[in-house]
C-alpha cells in the first residue's frame, strides 16, 4: 500500500539527514513553516544545502543529490559555473550595488533585444513577480483598458491580480486577497480555444490583455498548443488587446528567441527572470518602443497614459554582470542543440521505460524541461494533470524515492525536472534507473492492495 512505502521512505530520508533535521528545528523558531518558501517544505523536513557544483548538491549531513530544480530553473549553465563566479567576484571588488547608471544594464538590455523577436526596450526588475506586475500596469496604461485574462495553472508569481486560478480547486491562491482585487481578472481554460473564444465574445473591447506562459511550469511542464497561441494572437489583434508571454521560467531555455521563436507567434510584452540574471535576482519587462516608452516620465502623458516602474535594486549591477556571462555562454554554437538532445534522451527514456509497467503514465517535455504524469494519457491543462492521475500520493511517493536515492526536484505533488547543461548521461542514466527501480517496486505495492 503506499501509505506505508511513503513512510518507509520517510524513515529512510530521517535516517540520512540527522542534522538536518537538527537545523530545521531550530529554523521554525524563527521562520514560518520553518522555511523562506512555502513549496521548500517537504515531508519530514528539507534537507540543508551546504555546497552546489554543476548538477549536484551537497547537503549538511554530507549527502550527495542530482538537482532536477537548479535554482528554481534560474541555472541553465548548472551550479557555480567559473566564469559566471569569476565575473560576479570581478563586480563585487568594484562594489556589490551603486544605485545610480552604469554600463552593464544597457549591455545586458542590447543582447536581450538582439536574441527576442519584436522586442526593442527593456526594464530590469528584482523578480518575475515584479516584473508580471509592472507588465500588468503597462498594458492598462497602454491600451485604456482594465481586464486581464489569465489561465488557470499559470503561475505568475505573488502580484494580487495574477494570484488566482493555478490549482483547478482554489480560485484565490491567498488569504488576504479581498474578491475586488481579482475583480478585472478572468479566467480562462488552458489550450481550450472555444473557452478563450466566449470569454473575447463576453468581455472583448474590455480587455487589456492576456497575460499566459507558453508552456505551464507549476502545473508540470504543459506545452501550449501551437493553434491555441495562434488563434490567442488573432483575438488579441482583432478586440484591440495586448498579448503577454509570461517566460520567466521559459525565457532562454527553449532557445535565444524564447517562445515566440519556439512557437512562431509573436507576443506584445515578454516578461523575463531566473535566467537572464546568471543565478542572482532579477525580471524584465520587454516590448516595442511605442508601448515601452509609457515609462518615460519625459513625455508629457496623461497620469492615466504614463506607468511607474522603480526598484532599489532594479538593474543591481552583480544580476546584470552574472546575466552577461550566461547569456555569452548561451550563445555558443551547439548549445541549445546540446541541451534538447539530453532533454529527448531523458523524456524518450522515461517513456519508453513506463511501457514495461501497468501504471499509466504520460510524459510531457520542451526543451530542457521534462513532466512525469501518472496519466493514461498527456494531460494538456491543469484540469486533466488532477483529474487524470492514478492517486496523488503516487507523486509524493516518487518524490521521496527518489531523494532517498539521490535525486532532487520540486514539487512533491507534479513532478517537473528542469536541465541544466551540466547534467550528464551519466545523471541521466541514472535518473532512468531509479523511474525503473521506483516502478517496479510501486507495483508490487499496488497489487498487494
Amino acid at each position: 500500500m503506499l501509505e506505508e512505502l511513503y513512510k518507509n521512505l520517510l524513515d529512510k530520508f530521517m535516517e540520512k539527514t540527522p542534522r538536518s533535521r537538527e537545523l530545521y528545528r531550530e529554523a521554525q523558531k524563527r521562520l514560518p513553516m520553518g522555511v523562506t518558501y512555502h513549496i521548500r517544505f517537504f515531508e519530514p523536513y528539507p534537507f540543508y544545502v551546504s555546497r552546489a557544483r554543476g548538477s549536484k548538491i551537497f547537503d549538511v549531513d554530507g549527502n550527495t543529490y542530482t538537482d532536477y530544480w537548479v535554482g528554481h530553473g534560474a541555472l541553465i549553465l548548472g551550479h557555480a559555473p567559473r566564469r559566471v563566479i569569476e565575473r560576479v567576484k570581478e563586480q563585487l571588488d568594484r562594489g556589490s550595488h551603486w544605485g545610480f547608471e552604469h554600463e552593464y544594464a544597457y549591455k545586458l538590455a542590447d543582447k536581450i533585444t538582439s536574441h527576442l523577436p519584436g522586442v526593442e526596450m527593456i526594464r530590469f526588475t528584482n523578480s518575475g513577480t515584479e516584473a508580471n506586475m509592472y507588465a500588468i500596469r503597462l498594458i492598462r496604461a497602454y491600451t485604456g483598458k482594465k481586464k486581464i485574462v489569465k489561465f488557470t495553472g499559470g503561475w505568475h508569481g505573488g502580484y494580487d491580480q495574477l494570484h488566482l486560478g493555478f490549482k483547478p480547486d482554489e480560485y484565490l491562491g491567498s488569504g488576504g486577497l479581498p474578491p475586488e482585487t481579482v475583480s478585472h481578472t478572468i479566467l480562462a481554460k488552458f489550450n481550450d480555444i472555444e473557452d478563450t473564444e466566449n470569454i473575447f465574445r463576453s468581455y472583448g473591447r474590455e480587455i487589456a490583455g492576456i497575460i499566459i506562459e507558453p508552456i505551464q511550469g507549476a502545473a508540470g511542464i504543459i506545452p501550449a498548443e501551437r493553434e491555441f497561441l495562434k488563434r490567442i494572437r488573432e483575438l488579441c489583434d482583432y478586440y484591440g488587446s495586448l498579448l503577454v508571454y509570461d517566460e520567466v521560467i521559459t525565457g532562454y531555455r527553449l532557445g535565444l528567441g524564447g517562445a515566440q521563436e519556439y512557437y512562431g507567434v509573436e507576443a506584445d510584452v515578454v516578461v523575463l527572470g531566473k535566467i537572464i540574471g546568471g543565478g542572482f535576482p532579477i525580471g524584465a519587462l520587454t516590448s516595442r518602443r511605442e508601448i515601452m516608452e509609457r515609462l518615460d516620465y519625459r513625455r508629457k502623458w496623461t497620469l492615466e497614459e504614463k506607468s511607474f516602474h522603480g526598484g532599489t535594486f532594479a538593474g543591481n549591477p552583480v544580476s546584470m554582470v552574472a546575466g552577461l556571462a550566461t547569456l555569452e555562454e548561451l550563445e555558443k554554437p551547439g548549445f541549445y542543440d546540446s541541451l534538447k538532445n539530453t532533454t529527448d534522451i531523458l523524456a524518450g527514456e522515461l517513456l519508453r521505460v513506463s511501457r514495461d509497467y501497468k501504471l499509466d503514465i504520460s510524459i510531457t517535455s520542451a526543451p530542457s524541461m521534462v513532466g512525469i504524469h501518472f496519466t493514461h494519457r498527456e494531460p494538456k491543462n491543469i484540469e486533466e494533470v488532477v483529474s487524470m492521475r492514478y492517486e496523488p500520493l503516487l507523486n509524493r511517493v516518487f518524490q521521496k524515492y527518489s531523494l532517498v536515492r539521490g535525486i532532487v526536484f520540486l514539487t512533491e505533488d507534479i513532478t517537473h525536472l528542469l536541465l541544466s547543461s551540466s547534467h550528464t548521461r551519466e545523471d541521466i542514466s541514472y535518473f532512468v534507473e531509479v523511474f525503473r527501480e521506483f516502478l517496479e517496486l510501486v507495483e508490487k505495492y499496488i497489487e498487494r492492495k
